[in-house]
């Protein structure tokens, strides 16, 4: 098993109240994640311990450019973020580089497994 991990303090909230199903990841990872795999949600910052929300099951990955991208994706991956534009500006931050409308993403879609 491996993980789904999520940097920003923001999405732990989003994670824990199952209000964030989808992310979105810059570039095409797509063999990273393949459909139907089981991977642990975790949160942390690179290079520091990670702590483990949950096991989730990816449903589905989808590669597509920016300009590509539905309010559905958007709405699941941050329901802040509104526009593409929005979504740009803020993995500029994440990812420390200029992006363009163009680029290619990987929309992740994923599922929590609960034990019952």
């Amino acid at each position: 098993m491996f993980a789904l991990n999520f940097l920003s303090p923001h999405n732990e909230k989003l994670l824990m109240n199952r209000q964030k199903n989808v992310t979105i990841r810059l570039g095409d990872i797509k063999e990273t994640y393949p459909e139907n795999s089981i991977v642990w949600i975790t949160v942390g910052k690179k290079t520091n311990s990670k702590r483990k929300l949950y096991p989730a099951i990816i449903d589905k990955a989808i590669v597509k450019k920016f300009s590509e991208l539905t309010t559905q994706d958007l709405s699941q991956q941050n329901p802040n973020i509104k526009t593409v534009d929005e979504l740009i500006s803020f993995f500029e931050i994440i990812y420390e580089r200029t992006i363009h409308i163009e680029d290619m993403v990987t929309v992740i879609y994923f599922s929590e497994i609960i034990n019952e």
